[in-house]
């Protein structure tokens, strides 16, 4: 749990391996507020995490006093505008609308695409590594028009960006490695990379990053999972 803070309680169910849970704690972190880590076993899903979320069933929820929260960018707002601190979102109206932008952007045009790269064979996986790699393009591209000088998608400091994209900056790696393909490299995407280990880097975000070796273990021993869970056109597992 993270120092100070007060007023309701809150805590974050999630999960280790889930770079959507991380989304929600990054966010309490950067904004200074308290929280209590609930690791959620996505094989054998508790009452509390199926009374709070009984729609999607699917980690992370935000518990604050007696208000539940889903979805991993709701979450990120709601904690921007109910907790004081640091600004996740810009203040400008055209700035914020942006950045929502290409939140959606990351959700709607990476997440599936690089998870079947990953996992699919053959000729479908060249087309979807193709998709990704597109859209990847995009992303280096907008981190050219905006970087000028800066780390991170809103300039010198992480913001509500950065948070949606983390998980091409910890996550990804770790699942090239256990797939056995390469989407990203320095030479092809030299700002992404940059982003990434600027994002890795940042002291409040590396201290709720997953261990790298668990995250691998994690991923290696669900391999086949994951390959089957395509199979059958299931997305990625957590939201």
């Amino acid at each position: 749990m993270m120092s100070g803070g007060g007023g309701a309680v809150v805590k974050v169910m999630g999960a280790l391996d889930s770079p959507f849970s991380h989304r929600a704690e990054v966010a309490l972190r950067l904004k200074g507020v308290p929280y209590e880590l609930i690791q959620e076993d996505l094989d054998n899903k508790s009452e509390l995490l199926l009374q709070h979320n009984p729609v999607h069933k699917k980690v992370p929820v935000l518990l604050h006093g007696d208000r539940a929260v889903c979805e991993s960018l709701v979450i990120v707002e709601y904690v921007d505008e109910a907790f004081e601190g640091p600004p996740l979102l810009p203040a400008d109206p055209l700035a914020r609308a942006t950045a929502r932008f290409w939140a959606r952007f990351l959700d709607d045009k990476c997440s599936t695409p690089l998870w079947l790269s990953l996992w699919t064979e053959g000729e479908t996986q060249r087309g979807y590594v193709a998709e990704i790699k597109e859209t990847l393009k995009v992303l280096e591209a907008q981190l050219a028009v905006v970087k000028k000088g800066t780390s991170f998608f809103g300039g010198d400091g992480v913001g509500y960006v950065d948070i949606a994209a983390s998980g091409l900056a910890h996550w990804l790696p770790v699942l090239q490695e256990v797939a056995g393909v390469t989407l990203v490299t320095e030479e092809e995407y030299p700002e992404l990379c940059r982003w990434a280990a600027a994002y890795a880097a940042h002291e409040t975000v590396s201290r709720c990053l997953p261990d790298r070796e668990a995250l691998l273990a994690r991923f290696s021993a669900r391999k086949d999972l994951f390959v089957a869970m395509v199979k059958s056109m299931a997305g990625p597992p957590n939201n």
